[in-house]
């Protein structure tokens, strides 16, 4: 009896890109983790709108979490989505980094006075964003295919970037998706097909 098994080099192509998006939710678990025992103290360096020490959210608020069941609800479609950023586009940290600094500093102007916005939920909605205008921007089969995926699979979300007044950060949501169509606009510039002439 034989069986026949992928090349080393074919399961490395797969699996390296795929470690990123594995590696920040590593992080952002032990985050919580971390912050739970110590009762929540992490949660203040989430992104205070218009105050200067809450600039440090840009950065820091995508791997906090207002308790385990907040970053239970976000770790699946993070994973997923984050994958599929990182083998479909090949541009996993150019747009998460673009997307965390451009959603996180609309966040920091624009955000209700006296808030803190955390939580992965803001990549989320970028990279669901992102991987739909790429297909979108690059007219490849395969991203189409993801494009129309992520429309089925995570199209429900849209409701989120509207005000609920319930405690969920939607300006988090609605400048993450708005900064993934953008970042997907500037880095899918050498992917692109021309459009065909009619």
């Amino acid at each position: 009896m034989s069986s026949t098994v992928a090349p080393p080099s074919r399961i490395g192509s797969l699996v390296a890109p795929a470690a990123p998006p594995l590696v920040l939710t590593v992080l952002m678990w032990l985050s919580e983790l971390v912050d739970t025992l110590l009762g929540g103290f992490l949660d203040q360096f989430g992104i205070q709108p218009r105050e200067t020490e809450g600039l440090i959210g840009v950065l820091a608020a995508p791997l906090l979490h207002a308790g385990l069941g907040h970053l239970v609800a976000n770790t699946t479609a993070f994973v997923v989505l984050g994958v599929l950023t990182a083998l479909i586009t090949g541009r996993f940290w150019a747009a998460t980094v673009g997307i965390t600094v451009v959603a996180g500093l609309a966040v920091w102007l624009v955000g209700g006075e006296g808030t803190v916005h955390l939580g992965a939920s803001l990549l989320v909605y970028g990279y669901a964003a992102f991987l739909f205008a790429w297909g979108i921007f690059v007219r490849r089969a395969l991203a189409i295919a993801v494009s129309l995926f992520v429309a089925l699979a995570y199209g429900g979300i849209v409701w989120g970037v509207l005000p609920t007044g319930s405690g969920i950060s939607w300006e988090g949501h609605l400048f993450g998706a708005l900064a993934g169509v953008l970042l997907a606009y500037l880095l899918s510039r050498r992917e692109r097909r021309p459009l065909p002439r009619v």
